[in-house]
């Protein structure tokens, strides 16, 4: 088994290669003149289990192209087995059509990962579930939860409910809820465009709760913000903003300094604004990550990962 890492979130593969007591493979990167990605295996990897940790966050366009070129480079090194190890899976969001001539990405992208030769996807909270079947290979789906959940449970926030930003979110809420053995809500909301969220309701009681949001994804923070606006209307006492990937532009840095959330709580999926100017707790998925290698690997179940 070999670990390597494109440029994409080289300090989360240095954790996860550290959890799994090796080092990172040797493979250079570079770029030619115009642009171009260029890259060389620089060991010997035939016969081997390789794991590429590669997130598709900012620049989307470039860590994916980089992925691919490295997939293409191991699979005519003839690599035994190349599992692809994506903590956050880009370009999801567009996953189904539900406007006319538009496309679908997520499974473009699956597309192009099962021809540039990988055998096995390994992700984490993807944005929507149903993605694992735009794959024809085996693909592995964790969870950040576990990890959210121990810190939420440790700090220990007076009368917690547990808040879905919007309906498409009530399932993972739900789901957190029951683990923190605590209420649940859900906020109605109206996306204007792209970066613009209209919270419209609140379905559950919150008055006088410390609300804890949870979501996948946030970028420019709009659904959150708007969410939270909404919350403190009806009587929240406090926010917490529970997201696993941190996506955050400028924007959505200004958004949250301009909120109602008290603090966010993220993993470390893709890399996080060192200075943000605003209370970010960062939870590390390396050990969960490193852990799901080992058992790939080791062809072992994956199943006690998703426990508490």
């Amino acid at each position: 088994m070999r670990i390597f890492t494109g440029n994409a979130n080289p300090a989360l593969a240095n954790k996860i290669a550290s959890y799994l007591g090796t080092t990172l493979g040797d493979i250079e990167i570079r770029r030619f003149p115009d642009g171009e990605i260029f890259v060389k295996i620089r060991e010997n990897i035939r016969g081997q289990d390789v794991f590429v940790i590669q997130p598709t966050c900012s620049p989307p366009n470039e860590n994916l192209m980089e992925l691919l070129i490295i997939i293409d480079a191991m699979r005519r090194a003839s690599a035994n087995r190349i599992v692809a190890v994506m903590p956050f899976y880009g370009y999801a969001r567009q996953d189904r059509k539900d406007q006319p001539r538009v496309p679908i990405t997520a499974k473009l992208v699956a597309n192009l990962l099962v021809a540039a030769g990988t055998d096995r996807l390994l992700a984490m909270d993807l944005h929507a579930q149903q993605i694992q079947g735009f794959f024809d290979i085996p693909v592995d789906h964790l969870y950040s939860a576990p990890v959210m959940v121990k810190h939420v449970r440790a700090r220990q926030y007076n009368r917690p409910v547990v808040v879905a930003p919007d309906v498409g979110g009530v399932k993972v809420a739900y789901a957190y809820s029951q683990m923190l053995e605590c209420g649940l809500a859900i906020v109605a909301k109206q996306r204007k465009n792209a970066t613009e969220v209209e919270a419209l309701t609140v379905v559950g009681d919150v008055a006088g709760c410390t609300a804890i949001m949870v979501d996948d994804l946030t970028t420019t923070a709009g659904t959150l913000t708007a969410a939270a606006r909404l919350l403190k209307q009806n009587g929240a006492a406090a926010i917490v903003g529970v997201v696993t990937h941190a996506t955050i532009t400028a924007e959505g840095l200004a958004r949250l300094r301009a909120s109602d959330i008290s603090e966010l709580v993220v993993t470390d999926t893709v890399p996080m604004v060192k200075d943000p100017g605003f209370p970010v707790t960062v939870l590390s998925v390396s050990e969960l990550l490193g852990e799901a290698i080992r058992r790939i690997s080791d062809n072992q179940s994956v199943t006690s990962l998703f426990r508490l």
